[in-house]
């Protein structure tokens, strides 16, 4: 069993461009390697349940999205930072550990308690998925990958989470040809978590040791509260943006801004694993002098990266809107031309967000830069609720991404000048 010594991985010592290449891709694989079973497990779902049933489902899914959410606070990246900041010992990361176990516990027992309730009660069926993907999700946040990204170990949590996926894929296989119901599908979601979670907590109990005492949940929940606040308002003018404007444009109009904003999004989660690849080399070069020349020099190799690819899209518009959606979303093509602008901005964001902030512990700046991203995408809305236009809209997004691009800038440039001067 660990003692009170150094926790550090040789991962972390690997300062060479192929480790950080090899680290962005263990990241986007485990980020996109769901995909591959969604190829596989959409189109029987869409066969078995059939129409009805496939919304059933989204609206399980998307309660899933939330409940990990809400369970894991979105402060992974913050307490993956803290695991090189208290790698002299294992007492403080056991600690740290069992606080914030003891959180998601309770939260997580909430849901399950309103579950059951519900189904006491006989909700209606769409009820039903919303409260079963909640505990889905909440389930699958228990997970201590949290640990594995401080350690480096990109690997292991690939390979952790690719045992849940294939377990996912038999259980859908086997199940729902024989129990076509949307239930059923969210079902086996959950218990092929429960693979996920124990392999990391096993990973967990033989790095570090038995769990420690929660002896500082109100410090989890402090850091908690400002960045799901951020999370929650990032998602009304980022990915959830398409169904706050579906009040708004006619269909025609909805249809052509989301084929867009799809393949701009896609490509954008495809930049945001260089943050979270370079999290643990950041976190340990936290205390050396040289850190924020580091980060900017990261920072600019990965806006460099976005600039390439907003500058490749924007040349094959035409080609990638056609091959992906067809002919009938030629309208599309300048709307994808102005909303891939947002490429550099929100790589910025991201990296910042992912690789600098959660090791400076500065939550605040995350909320507000939230906050900001959301109020001027609101004075875009209701703008657009007197023009109706789509290029209100795809304007709004482009305004709100460069205005929190640039407060993030700006914030880290502020703490680089704290601590300079402290």
């Amino acid at each position: 069993m660990p003692g009170n010594r150094p926790i550090v991985p040789k991962v972390l010592r690997d300062r060479g461009i192929g480790g950080v290449l090899r680290d962005i891709g263990y990241v986007s694989f485990g980020k996109y390697g769901q995909y591959l079973v969604t190829v596989v497990t959409l189109p029987l779902a869409a066969r078995v349940l059939g129409p009805p049933g496939m919304g059933l489902l989204a609206i399980g899914m998307s309660a899933y999205f939330v409940g990990t959410l809400v369970v894991d606070l979105g402060i992974t990246a913050f307490l993956a930072a803290r695991v090189h900041d208290a790698a002299h010992s294992t007492r403080a990361i056991n600690e740290l550990r069992g606080s914030y176990a003891a959180v998601r516990a309770v939260t997580l027992s909430m849901i399950g308690l309103v579950g059951l309730v519900g189904l006491a009660l006989d909700v209606p069926a769409y009820t039903r998925m919303i409260l079963l993907g909640l505990f889905a999700g909440g389930l699958w946040s228990l997970s201590e990958d949290w640990l594995l990204i401080g350690q480096g170990r990109f690997g292991a949590s690939i390979l952790y989470q690719s045992v849940g996926r294939i377990a996912y894929l038999a259980l859908l296989v086997v199940l729902l040809p024989r129990h076509a119901t949307a239930a059923i599908a969210v079902l086996c979601l959950l218990v092929s978590s429960i693979l996920t979670v124990a392999a990391t907590w096993l990973d967990a109990w033989r790095t570090f040791g038995p769990m420690g005492r929660p002896r500082d949940i109100r410090g989890v929940l402090r850091t908690g509260a400002p960045v799901l606040t951020s999370r929650l308002l990032v998602t009304s003018y980022g990915q959830g943006a398409a169904a706050i404007y579906a009040g708004i444009l006619n269909t025609a109009a909805l249809g052509l801004f989301t084929a867009a904003d799809r393949l701009v999004r896609a490509v954008q989660s495809l930049l945001d694993p260089i943050g979270f690849a370079l999290l643990p080399r950041m976190a340990r070069r936290s205390g050396e002098a040289g850190f924020w020349r580091h980060s900017l020099r990261a920072l600019g190799a990965a806006v460099g990266a976005a600039v390439l690819a907003t500058t490749v899209i924007w040349l094959l518009a035409p080609v990638a809107i056609g091959l992906v959606f067809g002919a009938e979303f030629t309208g599309a093509v300048p709307v994808l031309r102005v909303e891939v602008l947002i490429l550099p901005a929100t790589t910025v964001s991201s990296y910042i967000t992912t690789a600098v902030l959660p090791v400076q512990q500065d939550t605040r700046g995350v909320l507000i830069g939230a906050a900001l991203g959301t109020g001027v995408a609101v004075i875009a809305l209701l703008i657009a609720l007197r023009t109706h236009s789509v290029w209100t809209l795809v304007c709004g997004v482009v305004a709100a991404e460069f205005s929190v691009a640039a407060w993030y800038l700006a914030r880290m440039w502020q703490l680089s000048r704290r601590k300079a001067v402290a």
